[in-house]
């Protein structure tokens, strides 16, 4: 039944859409990669609207002000922007 596992069910298509339809592995070992990169930007970096817009894992050595930077994963298909500190 399509509704026994929501949760994964939701990862997996996150990460179809966000990742691996976007980009093709060129073996095993780059796809391992792809999805090693992908969970830490689904862990650390990524907003999740189940928590309000948080992030899983926040990082606490952030700024509240200064200036923006980014921080690009898998060549810039993934990005987070956060404060420097100033």
């Amino acid at each position: 039944s399509p509704n026994l596992n929501a949760f994964i069910e939701r990862f997996i298509r996150s990460i179809k859409e966000e990742c691996l339809n976007r980009v093709i592995p060129l073996g095993e070992a780059h796809l391992r990669e792809l999805i090693r990169e992908y969970m830490a930007h689904y862990h650390a970096e990524r907003p999740h609207q189940g928590l309000g817009g948080a992030l899983i894992q926040p990082a606490n050595d952030h700024a509240t002000e200064g200036p923006l930077a980014r921080r690009g994963r898998l060549g810039g298909l993934l990005n987070y922007y956060y404060r420097e500190a100033a």
